[in-house]
């Protein structure tokens, strides 16, 4: 496992872990600037525990595992976590919100990318 993938899968799965936290607990500072964007995104806050919360935290327990050495549920959560983001920027774009909410989700996007692009579940083996 190579140090890049290691620190790129350890942010991920931090940020996503905050993230699920502060979405399924409605952290007050965090639901400031949420608040408004799912407003704006015709999102309901009903959804911030279940999916959006939720798949967020799953995203980061998976990621976590692949890292303990469950290599194919840490490529699967990376997977996951890229369709969750392209839905979330998706959702944010069709409606015109680009909030700083829509930056940052490209930025989740990025680490998520990043992580499964480095995935040592995906590279090929060097033929021998």
């Amino acid at each position: 496992m190579s140090v890049a993938y290691t620190v790129t899968a350890l942010v991920t799965a931090a940020a996503n872990a905050f993230s699920g936290f502060a979405a399924m607990t409605r952290l007050k500072p965090i639901m400031r600037v949420l608040g408004p964007a799912l407003a704006r995104a015709g999102v309901p806050e009903s959804w911030l525990g279940w999916p959006i919360g939720a798949l967020k935290a799953l995203g980061a327990a998976g990621l976590a595992l692949g890292l303990l050495g469950v290599p194919l549920i840490g490529t699967a959560a990376a997977a996951g976590l890229v369709l969750y983001f392209v839905c979330a920027l998706y959702t944010h774009i069709r409606v015109g919100d680009h909030s700083p909410t829509f930056a940052l989700a490209g930025v989740f996007l990025g680490l998520a990318v990043a992580t499964l692009a480095l995935d040592p579940a995906l590279t090929l083996a060097p033929a021998r």
